[in-house]
């Protein structure tokens, strides 16, 4: 599996991105070096592409594999590729507050320790569904883990889409996300203006 190994903190400088939309609590108390220069909007449109990759942890041909089933759907590609994303096992994993960092999410969905509808699925761009109901193992619920990440996201809001509780480690999907509810500071309008060109 590819990984990107980029220091997480010199990536966000780079996006021009708050770590703290990763799970991150740390701040770089450095400044990108060339700022001021100015950007073409080629690049503009690569950035925001660069950014949402870098948020959800999806690479290039998958990325490009969700702008075109976006594309396909009803409404606008924008949106529906940000709902898309949204989606995925690990981000909803993430947002129930059942692990700090999308990273975090990721791996415990691949060493089994998550279920949808009472079946164990260890793929992490798993798309779920309206009425899905996601829960930590029995098994794993247990572990010191678990313990320390819900105190570690006690303060985090479970977006209006899902409906969990971190003391029961279980959450349900209630509908899917409108691009109104995900507070991702991308702006998908230049996704598909690069990817249409």
């Amino acid at each position: 599996m590819a990984v990107n190994r980029v220091p997480v903190l010199k990536r966000c400088r780079s996006l021009d991105l708050e770590p703290g939309f990763l799970g991150i609590d740390k701040k770089s108390s450095r400044s990108l070096k060339r700022a001021n220069r100015k950007m073409s909007e080629y690049g503009l449109q690569l950035r925001e592409k660069q950014k949402a990759k870098f948020i959800y942890g999806v690479l290039e041909k998958p990325f490009r594999n969700y702008y075109t089933k976006a594309s396909r759907m009803k409404g606008t590609v924008g949106s529906n590729l940000m709902s898309l994303l949204e989606r995925r096992l690990d981000n909803v994993v993430f947002r129930l507050g059942l692990a700090r960092t999308r990273m975090e999410a990721r791996q415990m969905v691949d060493h089994k320790h998550i279920t949808v509808n009472g079946k164990c699925i260890n793929i992490p761009s798993y798309l779920v569904s309206v009425g899905d109901v996601i829960a930590v193992k029995e098994s794993a619920q247990s572990s010191t883990l678990y313990k320390n990440v819900v105190e570690a996201t006690a303060g985090r809001i479970v977006p209006e889409w899902l409906d969990g509780g971190k003391e029961t480690f279980t959450g349900t999907v209630k509908q899917f996300p409108t691009r109104e509810m995900i507070d991702v500071p991308v702006d998908e309008v230049l996704i598909v203006e690069l990817y249409s060109k």
